[in-house]
């Protein structure tokens, strides 16, 4: 997670610097790299070297760059582009445990990192091929190159909005597997409902953000959640229901901040500006499954947990509709 953050915050650098084709080869040879260092480790800091690092480089590049790209090229459902981003990401979640689960049972960390370097080598070099024959340039020919001052005081403003609303649905996320056993329902069920609520918030979310005002989606979603967050902490029965409804929140969240940036920073500014309130992610995906395994500890039930993500997420409407201008 801190290389994959640090990647999206600094990649805008590179972006308009080479070929989109280049960039996806790039993002092959780091992929297999890092996924071939980590299948021959014989301990943990070879995988943190060829997984953390190199991988969760390509990692960085191939969704920061994928995300802005596919803006740039639909200018007109920039949104929805996004959105489909977003959700190609939630989707690998879904389906990649399966996999996973084979390569380890057949061929132990081995064959499960080879399998997932192969993977991403075979889809990138995929993704340069389209994008090259496509002619499709990354530059933005109608903003200056070189990108402005951004305001600080915004910038901040949008993390903390950005960065709550992600840590609210992280934060009973990352616990949905013992938060589902705790009312009786198999924890691989609860994750595999949270990534497919996840992916319909995120291509319904990033649809709407072409068509409504993203402050009103902004507004709305951590709110949808907060109470779905509350509702988690007095009804066991509807646990999956509404570990739903927070996967949904969040994919609608992670895919509509995208798109409210790049109104808000047109041009060369909006992937500067996205990366860095994307670091928000990092520091949320870091710190809330972490503060409710805590809260957990010492209270000996999620309860309380609960209700900080809500406070959270009630916290991101509330910034958001301060700092999210109407488009």
């Amino acid at each position: 997670m801190v290389f994959l953050t640090a990647t999206v915050l600094f990649g805008p650098t590179v972006y308009s610097r080479l070929q989109p084709a280049t960039i996806y080869i790039w993002v092959a040879f780091l992929g297999a790299i890092g996924a071939g260092v980590a299948s021959i480790a014989d301990g943990y800091w070879l995988v943190w070297v060829g997984y953390s690092l190199i991988f969760g480089i390509a990692n960085g590049l191939g969704y920061g760059f994928g995300l802005q790209f596919a803006a740039r090229t639909n200018p007109n459902q920039a949104g929805l582009a996004m959105g489909v981003v977003t959700a190609s990401y939630a989707l690998g979640a879904v389906l990649s445990p399966y996999g996973f689960d084979v390569a380890l049972t057949y061929g132990g960390f081995f064959l499960a990192m080879a399998a997932l370097g192969s993977v991403v080598v075979v889809v990138s070099i995929g993704a340069a091929v389209l994008v090259a024959r496509s002619g499709v340039k990354y530059t933005d020919t109608q903003a200056a190159r070189r990108v402005t001052h951004l305001p600080v005081g915004l910038i901040a403003m949008i993390w903390v909005a950005y960065g709550s609303g992600v840590a609210a649905g992280l934060m009973a996320i990352g616990h949905a597997a013992e938060i589902a056993a705790t009312a009786g329902f198999a924890g691989w069920i609860a994750a595999a409902t949270i990534a497919g609520f996840n992916l319909v918030g995120s291509l319904l979310s990033g649809w709407l953000s072409d068509r409504i005002s993203h402050r009103h989606i902004l507004t709305t979603l951590p709110v949808i959640g907060a109470t779905a967050l509350l509702a988690l902490a007095v009804l066991p029965e509807q646990t999956l229901v509404l570990l739903g409804v927070v996967g949904f929140a969040y994919g609608g969240t992670i895919a509509t901040y995208p798109a409210a940036i790049a109104n808000l920073f047109p041009g060369e500014d909006g992937p500067h500006a996205y990366g860095r309130v994307f670091t928000a992610w990092g520091a949320a995906g870091l710190v809330a499954p972490w503060l409710a395994g805590q809260i957990y500890d010492w209270t000996g039930h999620y309860t309380t947990a609960l209700w900080a993500a809500a406070a959270l997420g009630i916290l991101s409407a509330v910034m958001a509709q301060k700092v999210i201008r109407q488009r």
